[in-house]
């Protein structure tokens, strides 16, 4: 395969760069004979046009169907629940029924651990036909077990697969977009994420009338994971990892691809600013907070604590309670919180390139916050119901609306965007684990927190982080809006 270059050059796709280092040569435009190199000159006298969107929005959006998974397996259990218990043979034991949802859970911790390695080493796209896998066989031992351990052993492989794919759709997300619209691509991931969970609960809705539904939920949600193997086979691989591995040629050929062919000379110059001398060496867990990049780790980590601690999840748990006390059927509770995420989302994709991430953090903890402090008003009422349960539902509504503005889905676009192209596949698997590790132990805690502190405790609680969260961010996160992922690299690296 042959691919030609802004300069008129015509190369074989496979042939490398010569690269020049970053501070010295990188402006003069060194370069071997035969080998094509773009230098800053280059580029200084063309004006800089905005790619267009839809060259890489399919791309994109297959990348979303990971998300979409995401969403439908955290959501496939809950209506048919109690049919899976009756029919598996351990109905009332709540044990059981517990491992059932958090057994998604550990896989998906496991999934993340090596999330990293396989998105470093085999590339973004076959990292993702790697995901799609486990999502696929875990689907079918799901929907064909005759026992509850191994529906056990599905959701674990499923979680599997799940872990996986989620690193990895942001590290994508965020290498193919262009600057001017990364905000709003990642939040389509969020999007799809509440799409996800809205039809796994109406797929499950006719469990209750017909027996053995729910093993038609599982095997419906092989259908998306195999579109999503397949549909990777013909999107483009990251340039960000061609250029790891000094795929220079190829590199320049998919951000063709990507961006057309107007811009390939400026992202390859972009591209080129830094130092990859040192990408191919292994990565650990323990280099990641023992290197000069400890900082944007510890943010990345802190930021998905944070939005794990807000109480996002206790929310999700205890919002049919809440409904069901103001006489509103389960059902419509989760379908209002649904299309509440959905509606936030929707408002996030506009907001998120002109706003920008920092800001959209901002109000939304501090909104999160104001949500709590309603909630416990709400819970400290002793007086009218209806005012009680105004103020209940209306901050549960609020508080997911929110969340779903900027705590929900800006972390997973910001933090690859902070990452360095070096550490940026296993920092994100080291940070999305600690997002499964908090939202495992907020999941087992919440209700017996919960009976014995109460509602006015455990809210106060959730506020008190919201704030913490507003001041973390006023601090600590910069801005990265309409900034190419190399200038960002640079800024974070010359204010070390």
């Amino acid at each position: 395969m042959r691919g030609r270059s802004a300069m008129g050059e015509t190369y074989a796709i496979g042939e490398t760069y010569k690269r020049v280092p970053s501070r010295e040569g990188v402006d003069r435009g060194v370069q071997e004979v035969g080998i094509p190199v773009y230098s800053q000159l280059d580029v200084m006298d063309q004006e800089v046009i905005k790619p267009s969107w839809k060259l890489s929005l399919p791309h994109v959006c297959v990348a979303t169907i990971a998300s979409f998974l995401f969403g439908y397996h955290i959501g496939v259990v809950n209506a048919p629940l109690e049919y899976i218990a009756f029919d598996l043979g351990f109905s009332g034991n709540t044990l059981a029924e517990g491992l059932v949802v958090s057994m998604f859970l550990v896989g998906a911790f496991f999934g993340c651990l090596i999330s990293g390695w396989l998105a470093d080493g085999l590339g973004r796209r076959r990292a993702f036909q790697v995901s799609a896998v486990p999502m696929i066989i875990g689907a079918f031992v799901s929907a064909t077990s005759p026992n509850s351990q191994a529906m056990l052993l599905g959701r674990l492989i499923v979680g599997l697969g799940v872990g996986v794919g989620g690193p990895v759709t942001a590290l994508y997300v965020t290498e193919v977009s262009p600057a001017h619209v990364r905000g709003t691509y990642g939040s389509l991931c969020q999007i799809a994420s509440c799409l996800g969970i809205l039809g796994a609960l109406f797929i499950g809705i006719p469990a209750k009338n017909i027996s053995g539904w729910w093993r038609a939920c599982f095997w419906i949600s092989a259908i998306p994971a195999a579109l999503l193997a397949l549909g990777m086979e013909l999107c483009a691989e990251s340039p960000q990892w061609l250029a790891k591995q000094s795929k220079w040629g190829e590199a320049e050929y998919e951000y063709e691809r990507l961006w057309g062919g107007a811009n390939v000379k400026f992202a390859m110059a972009e591209l080129s600013r830094l130092d990859k001398g040192d990408e191919t060496e292994d990565i650990s867990f323990m280099d990641l907070l023992n290197t000069r990049h400890w900082k944007v780790v510890y943010v990345g980590a802190a930021m998905f604590a944070l939005q794990q601690l807000s109480g996002i999840n206790a929310v999700f748990y205890f919002s049919s309670t809440v409904f069901k006390s103001a006489g509103i059927h389960p059902d419509l509770a989760n379908v209002s919180v649904g299309i509440a995420n959905l509606t936030a989302s929707g408002v996030a994709t506009f907001l998120m390139d002109k706003l920008g991430r920092k800001g959209l953090l901002l109000w939304s903890f501090f909104g999160m916050a104001v949500a709590m402090a309603i909630q416990v008003v709400g819970a400290s009422l002793t007086g009218s119901a209806i005012v009680k349960v105004i103020l209940s539902v209306g901050g549960t509504l609020l508080f997911v609306f929110m969340f779903a503005m900027g705590a929900g889905p800006v972390p997973a676009l910001l933090l690859p965007e902070i990452f360095p192209s070096r550490i940026r596949a296993k920092a994100m698997a080291f940070c999305m684990c600690v997002h499964w590790v908090f939202n495992c132990v907020v999941g087992l805690l919440f209700l017996e927190f919960l009976k014995r502190f109460g509602a006015q405790v455990l809210y106060s609680f959730f506020a008190f982080i919201c704030i913490t969260a507003v001041i973390f961010v006023k601090r600590n996160v910069m801005e990265t809006k309409g900034k190419s992922l190399e200038e960002i690299e640079i800024a974070l690296l010359s204010d070390q």
